[in-house]
């Protein structure tokens, strides 16, 4: 198994709207922490996001996450 690149070792931030998002699994994505189709030709897939209603989300920075796409601290770790 392919090991992901840590674009940084914190998550992203962000307030989003309600909406469909894909994160960025591979680390490549020049639009992180979205993905960009930088993956293609890896074993990596965008994690699909759904988000019911408008909410501060931690995505993963460090793309070690065992929580999908947010933040569960694996960066304190790698």
């Amino acid at each position: 198994m392919s090991v992901p690149t840590s674009p940084q070792r914190f998550p992203y931030v962000k307030d989003m709207a309600a909406g469909t998002y894909y994160w960025c699994a591979c680390g490549n994505s020049k639009n992180q922490p979205f993905c960009d189709g930088a993956h293609q030709g890896t074993e990596f897939s965008p994690v699909k996001v759904e988000l019911a209603a408008a909410r501060k989300v931690a995505f993963c920075g460090c793309k070690h996450t065992k929580n999908g796409a947010l933040c569960d601290g694996s960066h304190a770790r790698i």
